[in-house]
């Protein structure tokens, strides 16, 4: 049975690389190995909107601006006043080498809040465009990078954090819903200097060199709508 920092590997639901060598076991197991049809991503609009404030508590997600897939792109069906902003991701979030880019089973509901919204968000929604247009993976990751040399992307906000409590989402086919958890991010591989991934640690870190970016984990008891999580396996 895979232990919790297996699964946790697995789950990657902001921009997300494993170790070169791991990439390369998994990928031999890629199920995925083309885009799906268009519609199999997408969503009816008021269930979208309903599973994009599932990953927040109430208090921040019925404040917050809300974004939802469609034929062109994401785009604003509520307008929040709180600088929150809560959407679903899809399987592209994953970097271009995970198996499972193309999933298209992947609904991972997300609230940034504004510095993240700011400087994160706006990675995926360039990767959400890249993919409509029907851009490769490694045509997607060819235009990351050039968009970050550039300055096209911006750079990393102070302060960036996320909600991701939902006890809807899909994350991907091994770990499923997982565990309600809140993100932080920080620029460059940073991990061992939070003391993330040590043995008793709290904290569960990922580096995406594609978006340049550390991802923090924090696991929490509770969903979005306050009902008990199962524990963390150590």
């Amino acid at each position: 049975m895979r232990n919790s920092k297996t699964i946790f590997i697995l789950v990657l639901l902001s921009l997300i690389t494993l170790s070169g060598d791991m990439r390369n076991a998994r990928a031999q197991a890629d199920l995925y190995p083309a885009m799906a049809r268009l519609d199999e991503y997408l969503m009816p609009k008021d269930a979208e909107i309903t599973l994009a404030r599932s990953a927040a508590p109430a208090s921040v997600a019925d404040g917050a601006t809300v974004m939802v897939l469609g034929r062109q792109g994401y785009t604003t069906a509520v307008q929040g006043a709180n600088g929150f902003v809560c959407f679903v991701e899809r399987s592209w979030a994953h970097d271009t080498d995970h198996p499972e880019f193309w999933n298209p089973k992947m609904r991972a509901p997300n609230c940034f809040n504004a510095a993240a919204a700011n400087s994160v968000l706006p990675l995926y929604l360039m990767k959400t465009r890249l993919v409509l247009a029907g851009k490769s993976k490694a045509e997607i990751a060819q235009a990351i990078a050039a968009a970050l040399d550039s300055g096209e992307l911006p750079a990393l906000a102070p302060e960036g954090m996320c909600y991701m409590l939902s006890k809807e989402q899909y994350l991907n086919d091994a770990a499923h819903s997982w565990h309600p958890h809140v993100m932080f991010y920080a620029p460059g591989d940073v991990a061992k200097t939070w003391g993330a991934n040590l043995p008793g640690s709290p904290m569960l870190a990922a580096f995406d060199p594609q978006a340049r970016l550390t991802t923090f984990f924090v696991v929490v008891h509770n969903w979005s709508d306050g009902t008990l999580a199962p524990p963390m396996k150590h």
